[in-house]
């Protein structure tokens, strides 16, 4: 289902889940010469207790350190003249080539009469934005991003219509970074206006209705060689008006007593009001406000509680607003408040809470449209305006499905679904029928009706039960012999479900048996799901992870030399914490744009906001939260004269979620304290970013490094067509 603008704000400042992109390594005979890092006599203390840092150093911007430029360009050497001599990095780059090269199509959305929708033609670097005068007529390209750079590193990072569909705001990411800039485009003559807003982060942009402009939300500009590492305070929310230069943009909302709080600003449907959200970290609760847009001298009214809870908008029918809320919910529920009745209005329950958590809520042909998790897998089902039940969505199976967008008049929609073997349709429903009518179903090199998708459920350490999908070809045999990858994230309320990628069909096409858990700290059972994961309980996260690495070995899956885990961002972290507690248990260590100086991490771009998943090391409050940082910092855990499984850390030049240096500092210290000829590598990918937006030659290219280590250093015996 299509996130609010209002969650979608604070969820882009999280960690992204969907990070698959990492690194693998590979035995070899001869030890690796790495570049000699030197070392600074840096020592930090917290509450007492005395804190190396050897690596300070590379801290600093590879675009304005020199130093640190010259020992990424040092690593980079090491690493892929390795990867140069792996024979199955061609065969598989080929293969990879073969599965991407399919048409993948975005889910349509139709504004004033007209469907927009984006495609791949399969090899493209950036998917294309295409319009369409009816679902019969024939496309028109829109904007092609490929246009934009040679190498394909700019991208189209989100588009934004005005309501009479008369013009378009979209945003331009460019190598990967975080920040975007806002252009205009004039939909009548698909030419750009001369408006451009720079500096914009964590946000998008809410038009007025009568598309004079429109509201968005950004930070000042940073200092010069700063723009990749410094903190983000002070978020802002403005108001453009077209035609107007950036400079005279009105101040809507801040709070200068409070750098870390982040604002997103949303107009309702009917462009009546401007809803404001408040967030000030990445845990689940926020302010809201509202402004009536026609009293121009109205001060926003505060409809919610201080921090506590979290209310995301949904809609309204005229003065009655609709949430989701988490309040006297952990699972969540729908409630209303109507704001004629403030300051005493009481919020009203729409739809209780169910026996599994309620993910997202929004308002098609005057339903709700309502997506739960169940065992994570999505299940929808329609209510009407006054919470009473509709029907339920039958979905083509047990997966991930999302859509199901559209305004109030609306009487058709579109929803994707997908599941580890299905690379996904997009159909169209009626909502007034319920009928399903397939729309798009691509056609790949992959069959994936060879391969069968279970889920299992297991004991973790002190007794939870745990799910975990597991994937692999028909017929596996259960020897504990067969190569495995297991992938986890395990935070910030992020739930992941079954879907799709080319990587993973290669990676099992290849031979190996893909494994994914779901782990606390995770939101797939809600608060109390996600609570059990964070703070001084993030330890559970890890002790999921080993326990289903375990399982997986008692299974008969696999064993710890054909056993490889893999994780990004904070699934980074997951994968660094678990290989410094137990090396013995892996054959191989992928961890991608990891969060891995557990004590540090709050110093740069918005790592702050992360706090409430993880504790401050400096809390003087809550010296505990230090302790528990400690415990598991995978920079701080790393042990000299320790024989660890082979690695490749990922990383990018342009990471400005999680910055590089958390990458760097783990690396170095890996390769000063490695016993044995186990490679401790580093991949550090230029003009690219924490994930989204990548070009598809960077990703085939990446994941030929990635599958070739893993073949190689898991001894895998793989179909003759991987062969060179």
């Amino acid at each position: 289902m299509t996130t609010t603008w209002m969650s979608g704000m604070k969820r882009s400042m999280v960690l992204a889940a969907a990070l698959i992109a990492t690194g693998a390594s590979v035995a070899m005979a001869a030890p690796l010469d790495y570049p000699n890092t030197k070392k600074d006599s840096v020592v930090d203390t917290y509450h007492g207790v005395n804190v190396p840092d050897p690596y300070r150093w590379l801290e600093d911007s590879v675009h304005d350190s020199q130093a640190v430029a010259d020992w990424v360009k040092a690593e980079n050497k090491v690493t892929f003249g390795y990867l140069e001599k792996l024979k199955q990095r061609e065969p598989i780059r080929k293969r990879l080539t073969d599965v991407f090269n399919y048409e993948r199509f975005g889910m349509p959305r139709k504004v004033a009469g007209t469907y927009y929708f984006s495609k791949n033609d399969g090899l493209q670097n950036q998917s294309v934005l295409y319009r369409m005068a009816s679902l019969d007529s024939a496309p028109e390209v829109l904007i092609d991003p490929n246009t934009w750079s040679t190498d394909g590193t700019k991208a189209l990072a989100g588009t934004f219509y005005s309501d009479d569909g008369r013009f378009m705001a979209y945003a331009v990411a460019d190598g990967g970074s975080d920040w975007r800039t806002i252009k205009v485009r004039d939909l009548r003559t698909n030419t750009d206006l001369a408006d451009e807003v720079n500096w914009v982060k964590f946000s998008g942009a809410s038009w007025m209705p009568d598309g004079s402009g429109f509201f968005y939300a950004r930070y000042d500009e940073p200092k010069e060689g700063a723009t990749f590492t410094q903190k983000n305070v002070f978020h802002k929310l403005y108001f453009h008006r077209i035609g107007t230069p950036q400079a005279d943009d009105v101040l809507v909302f801040q709070n200068e007593k409070e750098p870390e709080w982040n604002f997103g600003g949303g107009v309702t449907e009917d462009g009546h009001y401007l809803i404001i959200s408040v967030s000030r970290s990445t845990q689940d609760e926020n302010i809201v406000y509202y402004k009536d847009l026609s009293q121009p001298l109205m001060m926003p009214v505060r409809i919610t509680p201080e921090f506590e809870y979290a209310f995301d908008f949904v809609g309204n029918d005229g003065p009655v607003f609709f949430f989701k809320t988490n309040k006297d919910a952990p699972l969540n529920r729908v409630v209303s408040l109507d704001t004629r009745k403030l300051p005493n209005a009481e919020w009203k329950e729409v739809i209780p809470e169910g026996e599994f958590v309620l993910e997202g809520v929004g308002i098609t042909a005057n339903m709700f449209v309502c997506n739960s998790l169940e065992h994570a897998s999505d299940r929808f089902r329609m209510y009407r305006l006054d919470g009473s039940f509709v029907r339920d969505v039958q979905l083509p199976g047990v997966g991930a499905a999302g859509g199901f967008g559209g305004r109030m008049a609306d009487t058709e929609t579109f929803y994707s679904y997908t599941s580890f073997n299905d690379p996904g349709s997009i159909y169209r429903y009626d909502m007034i029928t319920g009928e399903s009518t397939l729309f798009r179903k691509p056609t790949v090199d992959f069959d994936g009706t060879q391969y069968e998708v279970k889920q299992v459920f297991y004991s973790s350490k002190d007794g939870t039960r745990v799910p975990m999908f597991i994937c692999h070809k028909k017929g596996l045999k259960l020897d504990g012999n067969n190569p495995t990858l297991l992938y986890g994230y395990g935070g910030f309320n992020i739930s992941l479900t079954p879907y799709f990628t080319p990587v993973r069909a290669v990676w099992m096409e290849m031979g190996g048996v893909f494994a994914q858990p779901n782990l606390r700290g995770g939101g797939e059972y809600g608060q109390a799901w996600h609570d059990a994961g964070r703070l001084t309980n993030k330890q559970n996260v890890f002790d999921d992870f080993i326990a289903a690495a375990e399982f997986l070995i008692d299974q008969g899956y696999t064993n710890p030399k054909k056993l490889a885990i893999q994780g990004g961002s904070n699934g980074g972290l997951l994968v660094g914490a678990c290989m410094t507690q137990r090396p013995d248990l892996f054959g191989a260590c992928l961890p991608a744009v990891g969060v891995m100086d557990m004590l540090r991490y709050h110093k740069f771009t918005i790592g702050r906001a992360w706090a409430d998943d993880y504790g401050l090391s400096d809390d003087e409050e809550h010296p505990e939260q230090f302790e528990a940082l400690y415990a598991y910092s995978p920079y701080h855990n790393i042990r000299d004269g320790v024989a660890y499984p082979p690695t490749m850390v990922t990383t990018a030049d342009y990471d400005d979620r999680v910055v590089p240096a958390h990458s760097f500092k783990f690396a170095a210290r890996m390769q000063a304290a490695q016993a044995g000829d186990n490679p401790i590598l580093i991949r550090i990918e230029e003009r690219a970013g924490h994930g989204a937006g990548t070009p598809v030659t960077k990703t085939i290219e990446q994941y030929a490094d990635i599958w070739g280590f893993l073949a190689e250093n898991l001894h895998m015996d793989l179909p003759p067509r991987y062969r060179q």
